[in-house]
């Protein structure tokens, strides 16, 4: 099925998903919308959902209920359906997944070349912008191995960014780093919000979200509880759950 052009349709929409495991309802009836051009994040405990509402944007995990939307894409069961919307979607996770035989700049040409059909030389010339992107010109022939754990995540974006998404998800994709290297991270972030990205954001990292969200939102067990512009969220939080989650991560 073909996207629908409308700007003021949302790039992704999600009504009444649920996500069951077992007996378990990890996600329990979330409704969400992200605005072209808008960046949300996901805030909460361990273990309330956060992870599994991002995971079932591009199927990594099968929705047991509700209807998912990508830029007018109505994701279904229907395999083309996902494939167009996986191309559509780029995803960092907490752990790079970089290819370790590969250098920096083999990594992000390889699904460009699978994905997009880009021949070696386009996929070399994007794979380069994007490593200037995230401020590692220098590093495109270094190996994984040779590269920090913050420089690698940079390389796990710019891997991203390659594909041309319109809608970049992030699933705490600091939380692997040491302390120094999560601000290296966070800034190619940042400026990605500045340009424009669309943006879904699972962190625990609070700066980032309140320098960098349009709206966040705050989930736990499953549902969300609050949702808020960052001044509101953190200055007069409305739930009891949300005030007490906020006291113990910012104090």
């Amino acid at each position: 099925m073909a996207a629908v052009s409308d700007s003021k349709q949302p790039m992704v929409a999600i009504k009444n998903l649920v996500k069951s495991f077992g007996r378990v309802d990890a996600v329990n009836g979330v409704d969400l919308e992200v605005e072209q051009g808008k960046v949300v994040v996901i805030i909460g405990p361990s273990g309330s959902g956060k992870s599994t509402v991002l995971r079932c944007i591009n199927h990594l995990e099968v929705p047991t209920s509700g209807e998912i939307w990508v830029d007018g894409i109505h994701l279904t069961h229907n395999h083309k359906d996902i494939n167009a919307i996986r191309a559509e979607v780029g995803m960092v996770f907490q752990q790079f997944n970089l290819f370790p035989h590969l250098t920096a700049i083999e990594n992000i040409m390889l699904a460009q070349r699978v994905v997009r059909k880009r021949n070696p030389e386009e996929a070399a010339q994007m794979g380069q912008k994007q490593l200037e992107r995230v401020g590692m010109p220098e590093k495109a022939n270094f190996y994984p191995g040779q590269l920090s754990g913050g420089q690698q995540q940079r390389v796990a974006i710019a891997r991203a960014l390659a594909m041309n998404p319109k809608v970049m998800l992030f699933d705490e994709p600091t939380s692997a780093l040491d302390p120094e290297m999560i601000k290296e991270v966070l800034d190619v972030m940042l400026e990605l919000a500045k340009e424009g990205m669309t943006m879904v954001v699972v962190t625990h990292e609070m700066g980032f979200a309140r320098n960098a969200a349009d709206e966040i939102v705050f989930m736990d067990k499953g549902v969300i509880v609050e949702r808020g512009t960052p001044n509101d969220f953190f200055a007069s939080p409305r739930e009891e759950r949300t005030r007490v989650f906020l006291n113990q991560i910012l104090h």
